[in-house]
Order: C-alpha cells, then structure tokens, then sequence
C-alpha cells in the first residue's frame, strides 16, 4: 500500500512528471553521445546478489600510509602561500583600467587553479563590477568566449544576467551563426554556460545542442590541452565539476601556457598540497574511527566505504577552514550508510519497524526493542551524535538536533520503502520520486554538511535546509534518478523495491533505454531548478545553498556514464589516489 504518510508537497516536484519523449532532443543527444556508459556487458561483473557488497578495495592503506610532506615543510610552504596572497590580492585590486575580458579571465583562472576561496570578497567586488558594466559584445567568435564565460560567472555567483547575450551571435534565421562552428574555444565556452539555463529557457537548450554537436565532430581533431578540456566537460559541464578534480587537472594544464602567471600557479601548486596533506591527516584518523565502528557494530552485510564517503566529502568542501565540518559529515554519512543498508539488504520488516521505532525515540534504553545484531549500531549512533555535540561551542549545539531529526526522517522513509518490497507493492512513478528524493539522503545530508561549519551555518540556514527548498528538493531528485539508473544498469539486490526507471516503464509502456533517456531528462529539469534556485535565494542563505550544490556535483562523478562508484568502490580508486596520492610537483 502507499506511504501517504510521507509524502512531501513541492511545487517543483510536481513539475517532474512523465514526459514525451518527443521534448527530450536535448537528452537523447547527450545520452547517446556519453563517453564510456556502463553497458550490459561491462556491468556484468558488479552484478550483486542480496548483501554482498564488494569488500573496501583500501583495506588499511590511508592508515599506515606517510603522508610525503613534514611539518617543517609546511610551515615553510604556508609562509610562501602568505607572500603569494600578498601578490594575487593587488592583481584583483587593480581592476579599475581593466576590460571585462580581463577580470572575467582573471577570476575563471584563480576559480579553476583551486585558490579562489582565498580571495571571495576581491571576486565578489569584481563580478558585481562587470555585472554593471554590461558590455557590448560585436558578433565575432572571440567576444562569444567572454560573453559565455562573463555569463557562466555571474550565475554560478548566483547573480542574474539574462540569456539574451546570445542572441547576436545568432543569424537572421534564430540559430547559431555557421561561423562559430570551427572555434571550439567559444564552442566550448558556449556549451559550459548553457548548463546554468533555468527552467524554460530554451535559448539555451538549443546552445548546448548546437556547441555540443560540433564539439563532439571536432573531439578526435583537436590537440592538448583543447582536446581534455572537450573531453572532460561532454562528460561533465564545468558548472556541474567537483572543484578540487577540475583543479587538480587544470594545474597540469595552465603549467604548460607559456603566458602563466607565475604567482598564481606557484600559489594553487602549494594550497593544493597544503590541503591535501590536511585532508590524508583527517583521512586516517576517519580510517581508524571506522575500522573501529565497522568491526564492533558487526555488520558484514554493509558496504564498507569509508574511503569512498571521504573522497565525496572532499568535493563538498575540501578547503582548511572545512576541517571541523569535514569530519562531522564523513562520520553521518558512514552512519547513514549503515542504516540504509540494513534496511535495504538485511533486516525483516518487523526488525525494520523495530529500528524506525528506536531511531524514533532516540533513547538509549530503546535498545531493549532491537533485535541483538543492531544494539551496537544504535548504541554507537547515539555515541556518536553526543560527540558530534561535545564539539560544538554552546552557541552551536543546537544544530545537531536538527541533524537528529534528518537521520529520523530517513528512517521513516527507508522504512516505506521496506514495507514497498515487503509487500511487493509497486508504486505508481508520482509515488516514488516523492518518497525516494527524500530516501535518498539530500535532505538529510543537506543539515549535516552544515552541521560543523563556521560562519555560513546559521540559524536561518538551518531553518532554510530543514524546510526542503527548491535546491535540497531538486538535488534529491538527481541522487534518486542517477542511482535509479545506475541500480537499472548494474542489476538489483532481491529485495530492492522497483526503480523508477521500472515504474516509467511500466507506466509508459516503453523499453529501459527510452525510459532511461526519459529520467535523464527529468534530472536535467531538476538541475535547472538548482541553477534559478541560486539565483533567487537571499544572498545570505546563498554559501550555504552552494554546499548543497557542491554535493549534487559529487553526483556527477560518482554515477558517470551509469556506474555507482560509491558500492563499487573499484570504478572510483584510480580517481581517488590521483585526487589524494599522485604528487603536483612544487617547484
């Protein structure tokens, strides 16, 4: 039967209904075209009976690993990175004589080499600058690459600027002038803006099809560092790019541009190795935090992703002042991890209402209720929860009660989602997005990434994620339907509850490919939410509304080309030790 219970009103959820497929020229080209999807045959191999989850494919490596850098080095390195900041500061200072062109270049660079966090008010007088400006572009190839990017910048920084900009590089006939086809620098440029469209905006629909179409002719003519840069963003747009990956790949690529900035590549080199020998710290005291938790609780059934969760905390927030928030966040998300998988491949019904009820009360006498092989999961949860308060300052203990009350809320949807596959009940498409864009973890982890923040954690951002806005909605919406896809490609546990990828199919009466294609749209449409959501929300309210989409990023990469790299940790490990292990030489 449905779990009217939970069901969640939101305006933008019920905009996501079924589809002709007739609108979706757009995803059919992009589903079509994606590099390396997980066919049948390539997910043969991670096809999973019920709870056996691959082991960790770490073991105790980031335990016993030596991170390369000593102490004493990093105190020379940061007191380099100091004098760095000096430096790059005055450049952005001094942009009274500059052109558009040159401030928008300027802040693309430091964005993309990683170091634009130490500089966010320079960037943000900066932008509102060109904002004003409102430049005139003549119709040439070189003015649609600043025109593109100037817009792309604007609306990442959640300041609107209208799509109209294009329309002088279009012809008498409404498209795109034939000229640009042979540029793939303003083509690239063009096709990483579209992606910031927002509902409705069809202009830019057509931009992505046109740039992407010749982009993807031109891939196999190009040279470096050209050809990566196609390459990477007909994979994954750069507006939807985990920020530390795009730097670490972008470093090696501006160290080869003969006209450098010296400063800013000698100032991106060292915070990017600063940063990650902070982040290898934090990952070994996680790694010893959850071989600990992992081998008392005894749950062998689940999936043992510690490794895995830190890489996907990392693109959230991987700067220094995140530390404190990093931690709070990889433990939740070991913790949900672990609930979700025994509600999911384990536990009977009846012991599913039994923890729903304990997680309900949150007491520790309520382990009496749970079945023997849970009382040391709940005794640690809430161990750990009270640690997670212990750390907070008494002007921030309140938060954690709102992280508590998210973890109860998906309990109560992994608990209607149990009752689904118990009672092989088949929900209707409707039915399904609502409860499993709240099953899927966002609009918990949404309150949890906030939890150990500093300045951008508030009492109206916390009031703000706990109500489910647009963008927490919208980005529960695409962890569902890309894990749906990815659960529709890889094969099911035999207890899963049918995918929305089955429910369109059965409803539409069309194949797995069609509906695929469908959904893919849909998540398209929920990310066009998230882009005019930014643009709407009070600027206050705004760094913690980037969090949020800082973890839908994450998506992208965990689920590329139809893999779920989080339960098959092996598609992530050679990302992972390139992110965490592979040297960006200091010189």
């Amino acid at each position: 039967m449905p779990c009217t219970r939970y069901t969640h009103t939101n305006r933008e959820v019920q905009a996501l209904q079924p589809v002709q497929l007739c609108k979706y020229k757009l995803i059919l080209i992009l589903h079509m075209t994606a590099s390396k999807p997980a066919t049948a045959a390539a997910a043969g191999p991670h096809k999973l009976e019920m709870g056996a989850f691959q082991p960790c494919v770490w073991g105790d490596f980031f335990v016993t690993y030596n991170p390369p850098l000593s102490q004493s080095s990093e105190m020379t390195m940061q007191e380099r990175v100091e004098q760095l900041k000096v430096q790059v500061r005055a450049l952005l200072e001094d942009n009274k004589n500059r052109s558009v062109a040159d401030v928008v270049t300027l802040v693309e660079m430091l964005e993309r080499l990683g170091i634009g966090n130490h500089f966010r008010g320079e960037i943000g007088t900066a932008l509102r600058h060109v904002l004003n400006e409102e430049p005139e572009f003549p119709a040439s190839s070189d003015d649609l690459h600043i025109a593109a990017l100037r817009f792309r910048l604007l609306r990442q920084h959640g300041l609107w600027v209208s799509a109209d900009i294009f329309d002088k590089f279009k012809d008498e006939t409404g498209n795109f002038s034939t000229s640009l086809c042979s540029d793939p620098v303003s083509l690239l440029s063009l096709y990483n803006a579209a992606h910031l469209a927002t509902p409705s905006e069809d202009a830019l629909s057509d931009a992505i099809v046109f740039s992407r179409y010749h982009l993807e002719a031109m891939r196999n003519k190009l040279r470096p560092p050209m050809a990566e840069q196609v390459s990477c963003a007909l994979d994954i747009p750069l507006p939807r790019t985990v920020r530390q990956l795009e730097t670490m790949h972008y470093i090696k690529e501006y160290e080869q541009d003969e006209s450098n900035n010296g400063p800013l590549l000698e100032l991106s080199r060292l915070d990017f190795e600063l940063v990650r020998s902070l982040h290898l710290k934090e990952l070994r005291d996680l790694s010893l935090w959850w071989r600990d938790l992992y081998d008392n609780v005894k749950l062998s059934y689940a999936r043992d992703r510690l490794v895995e969760n830190y890489f996907w905390t990392c693109s959230v927030f991987h700067e220094e002042e995140y530390s404190r928030a990093r931690l709070m966040f990889a433990k939740t998300f070991g913790l949900l991890s672990l609930m979700d998988d025994t509600y999911d491949v384990h536990a009977t019904l009846e012991d599913c209402y039994k923890l729903n009820e304990a997680i309900q009360r949150w007491d520790r006498r309520a382990v009496s209720i749970l079945p023997k092989y849970l009382h040391m999961f709940y005794i640690r949860l809430l161990a750990n929860f009270r640690e997670f308060e212990d750390t907070l300052g008494p002007h921030e203990k309140y938060r954690v009660s709102y992280a508590k009350t998210a973890f109860q809320s998906s309990s109560e949807y992994y608990l209607c989602e149990a009752k689904w596959s118990n009672e092989k009940y088949a929900p209707s498409f409707k039915e399904h997005l609502e409860v499993s864009r709240m099953s899927s973890g966002f609009p918990t982890l949404a309150l949890v990434l906030l939890m150990g923040v500093d300045n951008t954690a508030t009492n109206e951002a916390f009031d703000w994620a706990a109500d489910v806005p647009d963008i927490v909605c919208a980005s529960g919406v695409i962890a569902h339907f890309l894990n749906d896809i990815a659960s529709y490609k890889l094969g099911k546990t035999k207890k899963d509850v049918a995918s929305s990828v089955e429910c369109y199919m059965k409803e539409n009466l069309v194949g797995g490919q069609e509906a695929i294609v469908a959904i893919s749209a849909l998540a398209e449409d929920a990310w066009r939410m998230i882009n005019r959501a930014c643009m709407e929300i009070e600027p206050a309210l705004l760094p913690a509304a980037q969090l949020v989409v800082n973890l839908t990023r994450t998506l992208e990469v965990i689920y590329l080309g139809g893999r779920d790299g989080y339960t098959f940790g092996g598609d992530l490990k050679g990302l992972i030790a390139a992110l965490f292990l592979k040297p960006i030489y200091v010189v």
